[in-house]
């Protein structure tokens, strides 16, 4: 978010962040998700509620109105805070909303202890998808009821993952707003991990790394950028010795492939 929005994004953070810690964070995750999917849905409430010229008290008045009964106090506060804000565009107010429902989970998660359970899980998820077709035809299938797509993944993951992975696993196959599935998780995983202010390192490897190599790449990543950075570690055999890291935008390759399509460009050039 840029601009505008993003001053009512910090807006919205200081309500969310008063109201959340004394509220169920699961329940508040739930019912954000839910104001998120019901603004998708009813195009005129969310021009309502995001309509610059309206006064902020009669926006706030019809939240509450609305939402007030039927969701947490927390969640009505939060998208109270949401609408009486100001946004580039409308998009930005629902995108706001989405990434408190994640944050809410995220919260949850590390309460539990489970935060890194969470990340690693929403990674393999995503890999599993990109793998398999099938699957991923009938959790992107947009005519499919949404009732189906969330019991199959119950069906699959069900006591397998952590409760805040299958929620945000659900949030992403149900309402993608626009993503691909594997796009969805990784802006899931990146909201994750700001939670503990750390950064996101995908690396890929022709074999498994070993405990202590995972360890001794995650303190020189560390050492380079001056934050924590989380290892999401893919074993691609096409890979043929070294590994990759992709952190953001930045790729940091020493495999072999890597070397021999560097000798190619130069070449080439």
């Amino acid at each position: 978010m840029r601009g505008l929005s993003r001053a009512s994004l910090a807006t919205v953070e200081e309500r969310f962040n008063a109201v959340a810690g004394s509220a169920d964070l699961g329940r508040l995750a739930d019912d954000l998700d839910a104001v998120v999917d019901l603004l998708d849905r009813e195009h005129g409430l969310r021009r309502a509620l995001s309509d610059p010229a309206r006064p902020a008290e009669q926006k706030a008045q019809t939240v509450r109105a609305l939402l007030g009964g039927k969701v947490s106090d927390a969640a009505v506060e939060t998208t109270v805070a949401a609408a009486e804000a100001k946004w580039s565009k409308a998009s930005d107010m629902t995108a706001a909303l989405e990434r408190y429902s994640v944050v809410a989970s995220a919260a949850e998660a590390e309460s539990q202890g489970r935060i890194d359970e969470v990340e690693d899980e929403l990674f393999r998820f995503g890999r599993i998808v990109a793998a398999n077709p099938e699957l991923r035809r009938a959790l992107a299938d947009q005519a499919a009821p949404v009732q189906g797509k969330q019991e199959l993944l119950r069906n699959l993951l069900g006591g397998k993952v952590a409760p805040s992975s299958l929620r945000l696993i659900t949030q992403a196959a149900v309402h993608p707003r626009g993503r691909s599935l594997e796009t969805g998780l990784e802006e899931i995983g990146q909201l994750v991990a700001q939670q503990r202010q750390r950064l996101v390192a995908v690396v890929r490897s022709a074999v498994e790394l070993t405990d202590a190599q995972k360890q001794r790449l995650a303190a020189w990543l560390r050492n380079s950028y001056g934050r924590d950075v989380h290892l999401n570690v893919e074993v691609d055999p096409r890979v043929i010795g070294g590994f990759s890291v992709r952190v953001g935008d930045e790729i940091i390759d020493t495999t072999i492939v890597g070397r021999i399509e560097e000798v190619r460009r130069r070449l080439a050039g």
